[in-house]
């Protein structure tokens, strides 16, 4: 008879190691608002042109944009990625100081 020093007896075996992986949830970019500024000099039509050329807006909408530039000092022409915005920020800023215009747009965070 074996006493309490015998031999234990064992479970099975377990040569496997259980992996967990850790499920991450989808990070969504932060977006950023171009917004164009109001300023004395760059005409209304530039302004349209820039928002068709850079913005694809329709004349409609580039208008209807410039228009609230006009009247209330600022207006959002988009929403877009951080690398997105500050790219047509920096394209139409480059074609406005080409043109003679002191255009002047940011990109801030939603």
């Amino acid at each position: 008879m074996k006493g309490a020093n015998g031999p234990k007896p064992q479970g099975p075996k377990r040569d496997e190691e259980t992996v967990v992986e850790e499920r991450t949830k989808p990070v969504v970019p932060r977006r950023y608002k171009v917004i164009f500024h109001n300023d004395d000099y760059t005409t209304m039509e530039f302004v349209v042109e820039c928002l068709m050329r850079f913005f694809r807006k329709t004349e409609t909408e580039a208008t209807h944009i410039m228009l609230t530039v006009h009247r209330s000092g600022s207006a959002v022409a988009g929403v877009f990625t951080r690398e997105v915005a500050e790219t047509k920020v920096a394209e139409t800023m480059d074609h406005a100081r080409a043109n003679g215009m002191p255009l002047m747009l940011t990109a801030e965070p939603e």
